[in-house]
């Protein structure tokens, strides 16, 4: 494998020692042989047991760090369309540019749009005003859901630091706007009061719930994020506001400052709309029946264009299927990026797509997800059975030196869940440790601010890097990972 030129001679010689020859037909099996040669060369090259000149994985790393085709789209598609939420004309136009970049795509087929009804969420016009103990405009993003206001609701503020301090203080909540002031610790911590805060705001009386935005660095931006009712409950709006003025409302009712604000939203549910998922193959070669899953979502919310959130997921997904074909590494396995609608106010992309391709369950050997932003990437997190992860912990140490990923247990991704939960193995890039901790990502995170300037070029590269080397040689690997259980469907 690593001496080209003895492979031809071995092929000349061992041909010739079966037959006569004249000098004549000896010049013709020689071209004969190296054209043989070039042939084998070309094969073991695109297995992983090759020298590291000619290793597949590094060839992909190596364009992957070169690329700037990504780049270069998201910028054309955030300033061309704009934020892409469900419902809207602007995410199905983005829908259609994007398979339109598929059609052109050599090599890839199978390419459709696949239905999916979503909400339809209208924010409408709203606004946020402190009338006591002074006047201010504040910065506020009414929460994906919510109800409107019916006309301005003026309301004293109660600000709490929990769900536990609400219950206690419930006597006082009634006829208030409760404020909860709860600092970032992590994520999936943090956004209970988001999703949840209206539900136990109404419980005890209040009129209106508004949430300290998740994130632990601000520069006053609002962070919008899909919010909850439940049944029985009264429905009352729900908002987000800035960590300054959260902050603010903390300090001035600890000394004793009486808080009202004007809160208006005109926000509305209107009848659900038809949006799609958008899949396309890299057909695979003897193992073409079985099936990786590479995407991410494709809508964002209706403040900024999505760039991190998740434009640079799902373009990254088209990315690999272009890289493994332009450099002929076709992989043996089929690999199917999907681009996922409906992400971030619903999930019903995720929800449709297991039940349209529930068939394919069994076959689906793998599937990774990029949806944590697009920093400097450091391992994968991982859905399944743990028997798993020491395998892939080695594919993901075959991208070393340029890259440095680790492989840990966790959630793979809100898109990829479903199809975890049947029993196929799935990773998520890991950008960002959801604790805010070292990347910018909940900087901008459901915010206007996210927008492609916050992209950095080194770190796409290395994301797309870490994308196209796990999905190549889960493609190509002998054998599959280890599953939960398997599910019923052929």
């Amino acid at each position: 494998h690593t001496h080209k030129p003895n492979l031809v001679g071995y092929l000349f010689h061992s041909m010739r020692s079966f037959s006569l020859f004249s000098r004549e037909s000896s010049s013709l099996l020689f071209l004969i042989s190296l054209v043989l040669s070039q042939s084998l060369w070309l094969h073991v090259s695109s297995s992983a047991e090759v020298d590291d000149d000619a290793n597949p994985v590094q060839m992909l790393i190596d364009a992957a760090m070169e690329n700037t085709r990504v780049y270069e789209r998201l910028a054309y598609l955030g300033d061309t369309f704009g934020p892409r939420f469900s419902g809207t004309t602007a995410l199905e136009d983005a829908i259609e540019w994007a398979e339109s970049l598929m059609h052109e795509e050599e090599g890839v087929i199978n390419i459709a749009r696949e239905p999916v009804m979503v909400p339809h969420w209208v924010r409408g016009d709203e606004s946020l005003r402190m009338v006591a103990p002074r006047e201010a405009s504040l910065a506020m993003l009414g929460l994906g859901g919510s109800i409107g206001t019916d006309g301005p609701l003026t309301a004293e503020v109660l600000v709490v630091s929990s769900f536990d301090e609400l219950a206690e203080r419930a006597a006082e909540a009634k006829g208030r706007i409760v404020v909860y002031n709860v600092p970032f610790t992590t994520y999936s911590a943090t956004s209970r009061y988001r999703r949840l805060g209206a539900v136990e705001a109404a419980r005890v009386g209040a009129v209106a719930s508004l949430t300290r935005s998740i994130t632990d660095h601000s520069l006053y931006t609002p962070h919008t994020g899909s919010m909850s009712y439940e049944a029985g409950v009264p429905l009352i709006p729900a908002a987000a506001i800035t960590v300054e003025d959260a902050a603010m409302f903390g300090r001035m009712t600890e000394r004793g400052t009486t808080i009202t604000l004007t809160l208006t939203m005109n926000a509305k549910t209107l009848d659900d709309a038809l949006s799609h998922n958008l899949i396309g193959e890299l057909p695979g070669t003897d193992l073409s029946d079985e099936i990786v899953v590479v995407g991410g979502h494709f809508d964002s919310w209706d403040v900024g264009t999505g760039m991190t959130d998740d434009a640079g997921g799902c373009l990254m997904a088209l990315e690999t299927l272009h890289l493994m074909n332009s450099l002929g590494l076709r992989p043996r396995r089929t690999v199917r990026a999907v681009f996922f609608t409906n992400e971030e106010n619903g999930a019903r992309g995720a929800a449709a797509y297991l039940s349209q391709h529930a068939h394919e369950v069994n076959r689906t050997v793998f599937a990774l997800e990029s949806d944590q932003g697009l920093s400097l990437p450091y391992g994968y997190s991982f859905q399944g059975n743990p028997a798993a992860l020491p395998t892939l912990q080695a594919l993901a140490d075959h991208t070393k030196p340029a890259l440095d990923l680790q492989v840990r247990e966790g959630g793979a991704g809100v898109d990829i869940g479903p199809l975890c939960e049947a029993g196929v193995p799935g990773v998520g890039l890991l950008n960002d440790e959801f604790d805010g901790s070292g990347t910018d990502y909940f900087d901008v995170h459901h915010t206007m601010a996210d927008t492609f300037d916050k992209i950095r070029l080194e770190d796409l590269r290395r994301s797309l890097a870490a994308v196209v080397s796990m999905v190549f040689q889960v493609a190509n690997m002998e054998g599959t990972l280890p599953r939960i259980h398997d599910t019923d469907s052929e």
